[in-house]
């Protein structure tokens, strides 16, 4: 365990399919360590999942974010982006820098400036998951995959996150990703790649993020960390903070 002689206020903002409550073995973690912990969940998605709408665009997603810090007056921010949700803290920290100390990706979505989920994907994916939603939804929204797709495979863990999965709004995918400055508005950054096993939508972020010059660090597991191997992903979120 990490000891901390200040507590620091956490921001975590998940990823596709996903909601806040993906975060609570991390919460439970930070909080019990002293700092302060948030983790909304987006519009249309787990406890807000009777929202959705062909409304909810990329826009939406960073208004949430936005929000949120606006509305729980929150400053000094460690803001993390767990997969899809690298993108929406891009747009907070463009919009509100000043509430912000630092942002983390956790295998996150590294989206420049006009750039769409979807343009971002291999075309054959991007073009079975619009075949999805048109099939399931007629393109409101993309259905949940299986948890084992994000690396949970133990049953406990799968019995955790499946029932709790919602489909997600197909519009956060086609629209796109609106900045007026460069990726992370010159905050301090930090990447995180979970490596085993790897997640290849998430390989396009950490080439980016390489390019960029932004610090690495690794975590032996799964996509969804926060789940899998919630201590460690504390620890390390909590590293990263403190300095």
């Amino acid at each position: 365990m990490i000891s901390s002689q200040q507590g620091c206020t956490f921001v975590l903002v998940h990823g596709i399919w996903h909601g806040g409550w993906c975060w609570s073995r991390v919460v439970d973690i930070l909080r019990s360590r002293g700092h302060r912990v948030t983790a909304p969940t987006h519009t249309g998605l787990g406890e807000r999942s009777h929202l959705m709408s062909p409304a909810i665009t990329m826009a939406v997603f960073v208004q949430d974010v936005v929000n949120h810090l606006v509305w729980d007056d929150l400053s000094d921010v460690v803001l993390v982006g767990h997969s899809f949700g690298g993108a929406p803290i891009t747009g907070a920290a463009d919009e509100v820098p000043e509430r912000i100390r630092q942002l983390i990706y956790l295998d996150g979505a590294v989206m420049e400036d006009g750039e769409t989920w979807f343009g971002l994907l291999p075309p054959e994916m991007a073009e079975s998951r619009l075949k999805a939603a048109q099939e399931a939804t007629g393109g409101l929204s993309l259905p949940a995959v299986p948890a084992t797709v994000f690396g949970v495979t133990d049953p406990q863990d799968v019995a955790f996150v499946e029932p709790r999965l919602t489909p997600h709004p197909l519009g956060t995918f086609s629209t796109p990703l609106e900045l007026s400055n460069p990726v992370g508005n010159g905050l301090p950054a930090h990447y995180i790649t979970c490596t085993d096993p790897a997640y290849a939508p998430a390989k396009r972020g950490l080439e980016r993020v390489r390019k960029k010059g932004w610090p690495v660090s690794e975590l032996a597991t799964g996509h969804d960390a926060i789940v899998t191997a919630p201590q460690a992903t504390a620890d390390l979120l909590e590293k990263i903070a403190l300095g």
